[in-house]
């Protein structure tokens, strides 16, 4: 079932608090572990291993290598998901909103950039797993719907009334957003971290895409 958003920053409070050492290794090894491997190819043992910890310490604190995961991916998916989850975020970006649409989408991209960039063996399981957990989806959407979509889409009205963007469809406007904020991220991180990237150049032209398109 589908947890609200208090039950769910609460339960992120609560396991920040009770975590005792041997769960902290567990949780290192199984990051690891997870971002390497992917989650159908690891085993439990092998966390316990890499953790040097026994197997049964895992179940003593996790019921299944579902709720382990559940565990690394719940708090990130939050915190990726939801800026507002930290204040400093819903300050720079949200509250203080700038004059162009430009520039706070480029505030928007280089504030999940800096996340991503700190937290991205997370975000890796995240993304690779999301795909094949009916959970994981159902939880992304409860807190991009009812806590994201509505903030983004008083942004969009705003910038609209201002004669700031196009009168766009606030759904399509923000799917154009999403998608390519996360592209940008997929790409960069998971897909070819290898490349030669010009982080801010490829900020910056991800920005004006957006805001421009391919047109000339």
């Amino acid at each position: 079932m589908t947890k609200d958003l208090n039950e769910l920053i609460q339960i992120l409070e609560e396991g920040e608090q009770k975590k005792t050492p041997k769960q902290t290794q567990i949780l290192k090894a199984a990051v690891e572990t997870f971002a390497e491997k992917g989650y159908a190819s690891t085993s439990t043992s092998e966390i316990a291993a890499k953790a040097g910890v026994a197997e049964g310490t895992i179940f003593r604190h996790y019921k299944t290598k579902k709720e382990l995961l559940l565990s690394i991916v719940t708090p990130v998916m939050v915190k990726f998901t939801l800026p507002v989850f930290a204040s400093h975020f819903a300050e720079q970006v949200f509250e203080q909103l700038p004059q162009d649409f430009e520039e706070l989408l480029y505030k928007i991209i280089k504030n999940r950039y800096e996340f991503v960039k700190e937290n991205h063996p997370l975000v890796r399981i995240m993304l690779q797993e999301m795909a094949f957990h009916k959970d994981l989806q159902e939880q992304f959407r409860l807190v991009f719907l009812e806590h994201v979509y509505p903030r983004f889409e008083h942004l969009i009205a705003h910038y609209k009334q201002e004669d700031r963007i196009i009168e766009l469809p606030a759904p399509s406007a923000i799917r154009m957003i999403m998608t390519s904020l996360i592209g940008f991220i997929f790409t960069r991180f998971i897909i070819a971290p290898d490349l030669e990237w010009d982080d801010e150049k490829e900020m910056e032209r991800t920005v004006q895409f957006i805001m421009h398109g391919l047109s000339k």
